[in-house]
């Protein structure tokens, strides 16, 4: 017997019962493996924003780049 997939909410951190709710709204890749999914309720998934972290690293990289040429 398998175990049922639970999904959680990336806006509101509370998992989703209903499958029917569960909307894919990112896929992360691994460095070294196939990555995860991240999922949220469809009333939620117009709310995810992107990692904030990840928007800072690339601005400071397009910036040096942009500057360095």
């Amino acid at each position: 017997m398998t175990a049922a997939l639970r999904h959680v909410c990336r806006y509101c951190d509370e998992s989703i019962p209903d499958p029917d709710d569960a909307v894919l709204v990112a896929q992360v890749g691994g460095n070294s493996g196939p990555g995860w999914n991240i999922w949220a309720h469809r009333a939620h998934a117009h709310l995810v924003e992107p990692d904030p972290v990840a928007i800072r690293i690339m601005a400071r990289i397009l910036i040096t780049q942009a500057l360095w040429w």
